[in-house]
């Protein structure tokens, strides 16, 4: 598996917070969730309850897509546009996603969602300090 960008990774570590873009027919939706990123694995960590409208969306398509913008720096302009495949994480990688998620965001101890793990498919980086109309893009 590739890596990501070092640039797109320190972007992704450094941010907490992502719009997840699901679909089901010809509705879309949007929801905000924290996220840990697993470097690693090239994926982010959420949590949302089962019946949340964006969980019931991908019990229908599992395909989602996202941003994450940092707007504190203006003029500066830095983001991701992501697309991915959202399913509840392996075996394997519960026990790190879980870990990694609790450590970032310890309010979560203790309540009833469900973890999720984003894997990623596509990364677009935006950086205007990279230069005019530069981007970085991924793709795995």
């Amino acid at each position: 598996m590739s890596a990501l960008d070092q640039r797109i990774s320190n972007f992704l570590k450094n941010h907490s917070v992502l719009t997840m873009a699901t679909s089901f027919g010809d509705e879309p939706y949007c929801a905000n969730l924290f996220y840990a990123f697993l470097p690693e694995d090239n994926c982010f960590v959420v949590t949302s309850d089962m019946n949340t409208k964006h969980i019931r969306n991908i019990s229908h398509n599992i395909f989602v897509a996202g941003s994450i913008v940092d707007a504190c720096n203006l003029p500066v302009v830095k983001g991701v546009q992501f697309q991915g495949v959202i399913s509840e994480p392996s075996q394997v990688l519960a026990e790190k996603a879980k870990k990694a998620y609790s450590s970032l965001f310890p309010f979560s101890h203790g309540m009833n969602t469900t973890l999720w793990v984003i894997d990623l498919t596509f990364v677009k980086y935006t950086d205007s300090t990279l230069g005019f109309g530069k981007k970085l893009i991924w793709k795995k």
